[in-house]
Order: C-alpha cells, then sequence, then structure tokens
C-alpha cells in the first residue's frame, strides 16, 4: 500500500494520490496564477508584489505546492495577464509598463518569458502600438549578419525565421484527348486511327518555392532562402491578402502573381506589413 505524493498518508492499494488532495493542489494552484493576473491588470506596485510573494508562499504551504514551484505560477500569471491585454488585439502604453514592472521585480528574463512564446507575443504588440502611433520600432536584436544589403534610408523592424514561400503558376493540361485505336484488317494487318491531345486548360496552381528569413524594414520586404532571394518594395504592393498563417501580396505588375508567406502569425504579419506601407 503506497503513500499520497502530497499528504503522505496512506492512499490505499495501488495509488499514490488522495483524490482530495490533489483537487486542493490544482484549486490553490489555479487561484495563485489568477491572482498573479488581477495583480498586474490592476494594481502592479512594488508594495504589492512584495505581498504578492508573502502571499502565494502561505497558500503554497497549506496546498502541497512546494516553494520551488512559485516562479512557475508567477510566469503563468504574466502570460495570463499578456493575453488578456492582447485581447483587444492592442497593447497601450500603461499595459506594457506593468508587465515590464512585473518582470523586472521578479528577474525573470526573456527566455524566462518566451517558453510558450507569449513574450515575442508581447513584443509583437509594443512594436505594433508605436507603429500605429507614427514611430519606428527598434525592438529587434539581431545576432550575426543579416544576408541583406539594406538602404542607408530604411530601419529594420522585424525578423520572420523559417518563413515558407509560396508562388502562383499557371499550369497548362488537355483534357479530352485519345490515344487513338487499331482496326484489324486482316490476319497480320491493322488500321490505327491516330490519336489527338485534346483542348488545353489552365489552372493556377500554389506551388512551394523555398524557406527562409524574411526581414522586415520601414521600406522594404526581404526574403531569403537558399534558392530565391529578392526584395520589395511597399509601394510596389497593391493587396494585401491576409491568412491566419501568413500573408499574400500582388505586386503591381501585369505579369507579377500573387507571392505568399507563411509566418505562422497571420494577423502581425498582415497588420505589421499594412501599417508600415503607410510609412512609404
Amino acid at each position: 500500500m503506497g503513500n499520497c505524493i502530497y499528504c503522505g498518508k496512506p492512499a490505499g492499494f495501488l495509488r499514490k494520490k488522495h483524490k482530495e488532495c490533489e483537487e486542493r493542489r490544482k484549486n490553490a494552484w489555479n487561484d495563485m496564477v489568477d491572482r498573479v493576473k488581477r495583480l498586474i491588470l490592476e494594481n502592479c506596485s512594488e508594495e504589492s508584489l512584495m505581498k504578492l510573494r508573502d502571499d502565494l508562499s502561505y497558500i503554497a504551504k497549506n496546498s502541497y505546492i512546494d516553494s520551488s514551484e512559485i516562479d512557475e505560477i508567477l510566469i503563468s500569471g504574466w502570460e495570463k495577464a499578456v493575453e488578456c491585454f492582447l485581447n483587444d488585439g492592442n497593447l497601450d502604453l500603461q499595459e506594457e509598463v506593468k508587465l515590464t514592472f512585473f518582470a523586472s521585480y521578479f528577474n525573470f528574463t526573456q527566455k524566462d518569458l518566451d517558453r510558450k512564446g507569449f513574450y515575442t507575443n508581447f513584443v509583437k504588440g509594443s512594436v505594433l502600438r508605436e507603429i500605429m502611433e507614427g514611430k519606428v520600432p527598434s525592438r529587434i536584436k539581431v545576432e550575426g549578419v543579416l544576408p541583406f544589403n539594406f538602404q542607408k534610408n530604411e530601419q529594420l523592424v522585424w525578423i520572420f525565421k523559417d518563413v515558407k514561400y509560396y508562388e502562383d503558376k499557371v499550369v497548362r493540361e488537355y483534357v479530352g484527348g485519345s490515344h487513338g485505336i487499331s482496326i484489324r484488317i486482316a490476319k497480320g494487318l491493322y488500321y490505327n486511327m491516330g490519336s489527338f491531345r485534346g483542348k488545353p486548360v489552365e489552372t493556377v496552381q500554389r506551388v512551394y518555392v523555398d524557406t527562409g528569413v524574411l526581414a522586415v524594414t520601414t521600406k522594404y520586404i526581404y526574403f531569403h532562402g537558399s534558392k530565391k532571394s529578392f526584395r520589395i518594395s511597399y509601394n510596389k504592393i497593391v493587396t494585401f491578402i491576409p491568412y491566419s498563417d501568413g500573408i499574400g501580396i500582388q505586386r503591381d505588375s501585369v505579369k507579377a502573381k500573387p507571392q505568399y508567406f507563411v509566418t505562422n502569425d497571420g494577423w502581425f504579419t498582415y497588420n505589421l506589413l499594412v501599417n508600415l506601407a503607410k510609412f512609404s
């Protein structure tokens, strides 16, 4: 007979925990995360954060939660606050200050906060706000050398990695054709009535071209992959096509075919490019 992993008392035959102990821990954990979120949303001051740590320690002690897990709870609450602030699609300056102050107070790093991509989303919200305010964001720190020749009068705003690039291409097929038939005239003698290819039908297919880096600046969109590299001026784009996982663009040219970039964040990509295009 084993003991409960939470309270240490006998749990029963082939059991490792009491259901009520597990529920107590789960409810306390959710309550602690919610406390963190509400504090960030409502009153994120040094005094309130100091009291928060003490309150969480008290609850944890009486709910089978180890003190080493409190940082995990604090980060989860921060993530919930980011999610809440971004529900309206915007992150205002006051909201950014609250989130930044909380992270700084508990000495959380970008790596700590970006385990599920919430820190990246937090920065994206700040970038869009600054662009819509007519400012040029400077939130990107590049490690290494980018494969682009930026112009003197442009500034890097964002970089997307592992972007899949697609193009629309016209494919011609023949339908209704025949391979012909052979008619036996006499033993060993056949007459072939010939064949024809049918009529041509053109269809548009979206074709994968390459995977690479997509850099967004105040003047151009740059793409670099192992097979394809190019840049496009915002002034040459007549249409932005939003998708859930990326964006499509149509350039101002009679022969230009739509181009598609899968960034895995269509909402941010679309709003980023549309608003930056207003700068050019």
